[in-house]
């Protein structure tokens, strides 16, 4: 059977509520638009501030990053022209025991000595 148990819950309640002014409504949303707005767009600038200031940040730590880069290019210059320095030494002393070697030699020809 129908009882009173039987409505649904819901039945009866939307003519309870109140008619909804639609200017009241725009004049609250206006409101509250112009009560939180000047903070959001406070909040904006602020946020785009900071980003803009990251970027600046970013690219000067690029820039840093690059010149140390540069450095240790340089330093393994300087360090291949020392090593290169050092095997050209090596290569002279090599070059004058050889010179020195060939006139003993000769010397030794000229003496009639035979090797």
């Amino acid at each position: 059977g129908t009882g009173p148990n039987d409505a649904s819950p819901d039945e009866g309640v939307v003519d309870d509520l109140p008619l909804i002014d639609e200017k009241a409504v725009e004049q609250l949303t206006k409101g509250l638009i112009s009560y939180y707005l000047p903070d959001l767009q406070q909040s904006k600038s602020a946020l785009q501030e900071l980003t803009q200031n990251q970027v600046v940040l970013l690219e000067t730590l690029e820039q840093e990053i690059s010149k140390f880069k540069e450095c240790n290019w340089i330093l393994d210059i300087n360090a291949l022209f020392s090593e290169a320095k050092h095997y050209h030494n090596k290569l002279v002393n090599i070059r004058n025991e050889m010179m020195m070697l060939h006139e003993k030699t000769s010397k030794l020809k000229v003496s009639g000595i035979n090797i």
